[in-house]
């Protein structure tokens, strides 16, 4: 099944996106929504490390751009025949508030910080991929009658009317198959992966690129792109172990289960790194910029100062909360689909820092914790950082690198 491609050019209201037959057709601010590559059949290999190799331009260039709710993250990579190679990377704090739990609210003040980051890392186009995980996308594996990929396209608002909490008319769908199979009637099925997304949520994220003067070329889901960066490509996606990646952002975490690439599980978790830090905050009556500090100095040891013992009590508390949101949703997924057990947790992003969390989780999910490296397998050319830069930024480089992937 081919991904939905879409067109918006400048100036467009959110009604005026129309589907259009192929990538070429497209308008200048945005060619394509959830562009996610995939093989005809009955398994998927594409999302994962497979788009490293597969359909890949030498010559090419791609830059992916990651709005968080902190900050605003790009990473530039160039395709050549055998390598893949990271030219650019840079990130750009954001003001609070311009960013709410994932979600652009503040398209100027964003598109500010983007052209920022342009001027200062200077990377060599215009032309950009970004991501969106928030409340306002919704992904679920479902079932739906066999149809061909020209109808399947035309049909899912109708098929997925009632599978979704908005309506279908203000939502960018897309579905990506997993499997066929034939029901107990007999009838001809596709199991997959339904992807929604709030139409003006999305449209605020493209006008904040426009605002800095840059374009659009697909939007992506920020989950995809976690799988792109981590997962571990098996030829056919079955003969691997089930491993989840955990992507740990300021409000929001991405949880992806996949198998050698194939995913099988998203969640979209809104909590993360900052959470902790507001309830420093909160609880010790300090600053933001006094409670992250605390936080980071502090993590979950069990051996602090005296003088540290309240603050570590409410870090602890909200990182159990936040553990047991992880592994509540890892425990979902392995009793609702019946498969074999996790093998391992992938741990990355910026929140995965907190000293202690990779413990905390390993104990909770009783699976080996691993820190995730989404440029283990890229070659460095002159980004201008020093190796212990490099290594600083690498948990925060996953989804950026994972969105330019998903352009090869």
């Amino acid at each position: 099944m081919r991904t939905h491609v879409w067109s918006v050019t400048e100036g467009d209201s959110p009604d005026s996106v129309e589907p259009l037959a192929s990538i070429a057709q497209a308008g200048p601010a945005v060619s394509r929504f959830f562009p996610l590559k995939r093989l005809s059949g009955a398994v998927v290999r594409q999302a994962g490390a497979a788009i490293r190799k597969v359909g890949v331009v030498a010559g090419r260039s791609a830059i992916g751009l990651d709005i968080g709710t902190s900050g605003v993250r790009a990473a530039e990579l160039s395709f050549g025949k055998s390598q893949v190679t990271l030219e650019k990377f840079g990130q750009v704090a954001l003001p609070e508030g311009a960013v709410r739990d994932g979600e652009v609210v503040d398209p100027a003040a964003v598109g500010e910080a983007i052209k920022q980051l342009w001027t200062h890392t200077k990377f060599s186009g215009k032309k950009v991929v970004i991501g969106v995980a928030n409340q306002k996308v919704i992904v679920r594996q479902v079932d739906l009658p066999w149809l061909p990929d020209s109808e399947m396209r035309s049909a899912l608002g109708f098929q997925v009317q009632d599978l979704v909490p908005m309506p279908v008319e203000h939502a960018v769908l897309d579905f990506f198959t997993l499997e066929e199979f034939t029901n107990d009637n007999g009838g001809r099925m596709r199991r997959g992966m339904l992807v929604a997304a709030s139409r003006d949520m999305v449209m605020n994220a493209v006008h904040a690129v426009q605002k800095a003067g840059l374009t659009a070329v697909s939007v992506d889901l920020s989950s995809f792109a976690v799988l792109r960066s981590l997962a571990t490509q098996d030829a056919l996606g079955m003969g691997a172990g089930v491993e989840a990646l955990v992507d740990v952002g300021a409000r929001v975490t991405n949880i992806v289960v996949h198998q050698g690439g194939a995913p099988r599980f998203i969640r979209i978790l809104l909590m993360g790194g900052q959470d902790l830090t507001d309830a420093v905050s909160e609880r010790m009556g300090v600053a933001g910029a006094q409670a992250e500090a605390m936080k980071q100095e502090i993590g979950l040891r069990t051996d602090v100062a005296d003088g540290a013992v309240i603050a570590s009590r409410v870090i602890e508390a909200a990182a159990v909360t936040f553990v047991d949101e992880v592994r509540g949703s890892l425990d979902y997924y392995e009793a609702s689909t019946g498969s074999s057990r996790i093998s391992r947790v992938v741990l990355t992003g910026g929140g995965a820092r907190l000293t202690g969390l990779a413990d905390r989780l390993q104990t909770a999910t009783r699976a080996p914790v691993v820190a995730g490296n989404p440029m283990k397998s890229l070659a460095l050319g002159r980004t201008g950082l020093s190796p212990e830069q490099i290594e600083f930024v690498q948990p925060l480089a996953v989804v950026p690198v994972g969105l330019a992937l998903g352009a090869a």
